[in-house]
C-alpha cells in the first residue's frame, strides 16, 4: 500500500456552533425587515413605520426571528455533535430550511444527497482532466490510469448514496408512527457509507507509489473535491449512530421473518425456489462452461462473465474447468448474483501479473475485480505472478456486497487479497503473500482459512494483514476466526531471517481482529508492527481472543493504546459472523458452510 499522509487524529475540535450561527441566522432572517423598513422611509411611508404599533410590529418579527434563528442554531449543533468535520456539518445544515422540526434520519437523507450533487462535481472533474489533449501537458500513463479509477469510483459512490437514501426514504415510510429504525437497516446504510468513504481514499490512493508522477501535478488538481465528499460523508456515518434503532431478532429468531434481507427456511425470501433446490445439490447445475480445450461455451473467463445475463435477481452459474486461463477478469457491478466454480484449487487457476512497477495502480492490478453483489466463488484459485520485486500486485480485488468464497485460493506477495469494501465472508480459503496480503476496507471474516506467509524480498519483512479504516464511524475491519497463520513452504528454509507480523495500520482507525485461531513459531512475539513511527497507535483497534498455538503468546506483545487483549466473551462477539456481516441474513443462500459465533 502506499504511504498515507501523517495526520493527526481526526477529532476535531469541539468549538460551540451556536454563537456563529445564531448571527448568521439573525442576518439572514432580518435582512427583509430591514428592507422594507427603509423602502417605507424613502417612499413616502415614513409616518407609518414611525407609529407606536408600526414598532411594535418589528420587535415582535425580532423576537420570532431571534426564537427561531437560536432554534436553528441550536439544532445545528446537536446535529453537528461528534462529525469529525464540523465546519462542512455547520455549512451543509445552515442552507436545510426547518431543521430544528426534521427527524435524525431526514437530517442525514439531506446531507446524503448534498455528498451526491458532490460526486457529480467531482466526478465531472475528473473526466474534464482526462480529456486534456495531448502535448506538453499531457497525462502520464499512471496519472490517467489514476484518473480512470476515479471515476469507476465515483460512479458506484453515485450508486450507493443513491442505495442509502433510497433506506433512509424507506425507513421512514414504513416507521412514520415511529422514530426508530430497523438495525438492520441502519447497518445496510452504514455498509454503502461505509463503502462511499473508503472509494474517495482509494482515488486519492491511485497517484501515490513507484510509478507515480513525482511531480505530483494531478492529485492537488481534483482532492479538494474528493476530500469535500468524504467530509460530508463522514458526517453522514457520525450522524447514523445517533439514530434510534429497534434491534433485530438473530439466529433462529430470523428465521421467521421474511423480506428483503431476511431468512425464511434457511435462504433469503427473495432466493426463489428453483435457486433454493439448486445450491442445496451437492454438484451446481452450470449456466455455462469455460473450458481451455474448446470443450465449453467459451475458451476464456471474460468471456463468459460478459455472456452472463445483466442485474439477475437469480444466482447464474459459470463452470470453469480445470486449466490455467492467463486473464484479467472483471465481474462488474452490472453482474450480480454470479457464481464461478471450478475444479479445485490449483486446478483451475485465473492468472496475471499486473502490478504498480510497471503502470498499474493497486486498484487496477487485480487479476479478479468482483464489483457485482452476490458474487460466489467455490474451488479455484486467483494468482498474481508479478513477484516480490513489483511491490503491489492484487490478485483478488473484492468491492461487491454480500461476496462469500468458499475453498479458493489466492496467491500473491504483496497485496494479494483486496478486500476493498463492503460485507465480504471468507471459508477454509488459503492465502499467500509477503507485505500486506490482506488488506483492504470491507468487512470481512476469514473463517477457518489458512494465512501463509512467503519469503519475500531482500529486506522486507512479513504482515499479513493492513486493514484500511480511515473513519471511527465505518463499520469495517478484517477478522480472521479459526485457520492458521503459517509459513510457505519457500519461507521454511530461512524462517529465522525473516520478521513476520500479524498486522500494521495502514489507515488512521485500522481494525483487525484475529479469533480462535492457530499462530505458529514464525509470528513475531511483538505480534504487530508499526507502519510510521507513532502513526494511527492511539486510534487504532487491534485485538487477539482465545488463540493458541507458539505464536498467539500475549504477553510480549506492542503495548499500543489501540492494541486488545481480549478475556470477554461478550466483547468478542462484536466481530463473529453474526454480528460483524450480519450473517444470519444472507450466508445460508451461498450453499456455503459458516459458523454464525465462534468454534
Amino acid at each position: 500500500m502506499p504511504r498515507p499522509p501523517k495526520r493527526a487524529a481526526a477529532a476535531a475540535a469541539k468549538l460551540p456552533l451556536t454563537a456563529t450561527f445564531l448571527s448568521l441566522s439573525l442576518s439572514l432572517l432580518l435582512l427583509p425587515l430591514g428592507f422594507v423598513a427603509t423602502h417605507r422611509a424613502f417612499s413616502g411611508g415614513v409616518a407609518a413605520a414611525s407609529t407606536p404599533t408600526a414598532k411594535r410590529v418589528l420587535l415582535e418579527d425580532d423576537g420570532h426571528a431571534n426564537a427561531a434563528a437560536a432554534e436553528h442554531a441550536a439544532a445545528v449543533e446537536r446535529h453537528c455533535a461528534g462529525t469529525l468535520h464540523r465546519d462542512v456539518c455547520a455549512s451543509t445544515l445552515s442552507a436545510i430550511p426547518d431543521l430544528a422540526q426534521k427527524p435524525v434520519r431526514d437530517v442525514i437523507s439531506a446531507v446524503v444527497a448534498r455528498a451526491a450533487a458532490a460526486v457529480r462535481a467531482s466526478a465531472s472533474n475528473c473526466s474534464a482532466y482526462l480529456r486534456r489533449p495531448a502535448g506538453a501537458g499531457a497525462l502520464r500513463v499512471r496519472d490517467r490510469l489514476a484518473l480512470s479509477d476515479c471515476v469507476e469510483l465515483l460512479q458506484h459512490t453515485l450508486a450507493q448514496l443513491g442505495t442509502a437514501e433510497a433506506e433512509l426514504s424507506a425507513a421512514n415510510s414504513s416507521t412514520s408512527t415511529s422514530t426508530s429504525t430497523d438495525e438492520e437497516s441502519v447497518a445496510g446504510v452504514q455498509t454503502v457509507l461505509s463503502a462511499a468513504l473508503t472509494n474517495q481514499y482509494t482515488c486519492l490512493d491511485g497517484f501515490a507509489g513507484p510509478s507515480a508522477s513525482e511531480d505530483g501535478r494531478v492529485r492537488p488538481y481534483i482532492q479538494g473535491r474528493i476530500y469535500h465528499v468524504a467530509h460530508l460523508v463522514s458526517n453522514s456515518l457520525a450522524m447514523l449512530r445517533r439514530l434510534p434503532q429497534r434491534r433485530r431478532r438473530r439466529g433462529r429468531e430470523a428465521l421467521e421473518l421474511e423480506g428483503y434481507g431476511r431468512v425464511r427456511r434457511g435462504f433469503p425470501s427473495w432466493v426463489s425456489a428453483a435457486d433454493r433446490r439448486r445450491l442445496q445439490q451437492q454438484q451446481v447445475v452450470p449456466d455455462l462452461v469455460v473450458a481451455k480445450d474448446g470443450s465449453g461455451n467459451f475458451t476464456t473467463v471474460g468471456e463468459a462473465v460478459a455472456a452472463a445475463p445483466n442485474n439477475s435477481e437469480s444466482r447464474f452459474v459459470i463452470y470453469i474447468k480445470a486449466g490455467g486461463y492467463f486473464e484479467n477478469v472483471e465481474v462488474g457491478s452490472e453482474k450480480t448474483n454470479l457464481m464461478f466454480v471450478g475444479d479445485g484449487m490449483w486446478k483451475t487457476v485465473i492468472k496475471a501479473s499486473r502490478n504498480v512497477v510497471d503502470n498499474s495502480t493497486t486498484f487496477r492490478s487485480a487479476t479478479l475485480a468482483v464489483v457485482g453483489t452476490g458474487f460466489l466463488a467455490r474451488d479455484l484459485t486467483v494468482e498474481n505472478a508479478a513477484g516480490p520485486s513489483k511491490h503491489q500486485a492484487v490478485a483478488l480485488r473484492v468491492n461487491a456486497d454480500l461476496a462469500a468464497f468458499y475453498r479458493c485460493s489466492f496467491a500473491g506477495y504483496q497485496d494479494t487479497l483486496y478486500a476493498h469494501s463492503l460485507r465480504q465472508f471468507y471459508r477454509d480459503c488459503d492465502v499467500y503473500g509477503t507485505v500486506d496480503f490482506v488488506f483492504g476496507d470491507a468487512a470481512a471474516v476469514l473463517q477457518g482459512c489458512s494465512l501463509y506467509a512467503r519469503r519475500p524480498g531482500p529486506g522486507q519483512k512479513n504482515v499479513v494483514t493492513a486493514q484500511g479504516r480511515e473513519d471511527p464511524n465505518q463499520n469495517t475491519g478484517i477478522v480472521v476466526q479459526g485457520g492458521k497463520v503459517a509459513a510457505a513452504a519457500d519461507l521454511v528454509p530461512v524462517l529465522g531471517n525473516v520478521s513476520s507480523y500479524l498486522g500494521r495500520p495502514w489507515k488512521l482507525y485500522s481494525r483487525t481482529v484475529f479469533v480462535q485461531t492457530k499462530m505458529e513459531a514464525l509470528v513475531h512475539p511483538r505480534g504487530w508492527l508499526e507502519w510510521n513511527a507513532t502513526f494511527a497507535l492511539d486510534t487504532l483497534y487491534y485485538a487477539e481472543y482465545m488463540n493458541r498455538g507458539p505464536g498467539a503468546d500475549t504477553s510480549a506483545r506492542v503495548a499500543w493504546p489501540g492494541y486488545h487483549v481480549l478475556t470477554n466473551a461478550t466483547d468478542a462477539a462484536n466481530f463473529t459472523v453474526l454480528d460483524f456481516i450480519q450473517g444470519d441474513l444472507w450466508l445460508n443462500s451461498t450453499s456455503f458452510p459458516y459458523t454464525l459465533g465462534f468454534t
